[in-house]
């Protein structure tokens, strides 16, 4: 427990002696963060900036959950473009493929869902021109 503060001196002076002296003792280098810049320290100020990183620790979101799909599935279009191997393209395809199953068989709340399945073939087709500019195995245009 802390001193209490003694009468006659200056109530900042005293706090900065405390907070040196716990500097000394070394109590501030076992804090998580020690030494790394604070997070946003470079963002305007936002009001909402503890509901944000409380929803975004939780693993929640404002979207309704058609919305949030849809979502998910223009990330996956980005995450195949930039995938390294047609197993993973096929990995990606096939989670979105059973999500927007599900949400067929049961519409979630909110907005329509207007999202079709993606053609694993198809796309998996189109990466591997990107991929191969074009060509086939042999240098033949596909």
């Amino acid at each position: 427990m802390t001193e209490r503060k003694p009468p006659g001196v200056n109530f900042d002076s005293w706090v900065d002696r405390q907070i040196h002296e716990a500097e000394q003792r070394g109590d501030f280098a076992s804090l998580p963060g020690f030494g790394k810049p604070l997070p946003g320290l470079g963002r305007t100020y936002d009001e909402d900036w503890w509901i944000k990183e409380k929803m975004q620790r939780e693993g929640l979101s404002v979207l309704p959950p058609a919305l949030a799909l849809r979502k998910e599935a223009e990330d996956v279009r980005r995450a195949v473009t930039e995938a390294v191997s047609e197993r993973r393209v096929r990995e990606l395809l096939d989670a979105i493929n059973e999500k927007i199953d599900e949400a067929v068989r049961m519409p979630p709340p909110g907005p329509p869902l207007n999202l079709g399945r993606f053609d694993v073939e198809k796309t998996v087709g189109e990466w591997r021109a990107a991929r191969t500019g074009g060509r086939d195995d042999e240098g033949r245009p596909a």
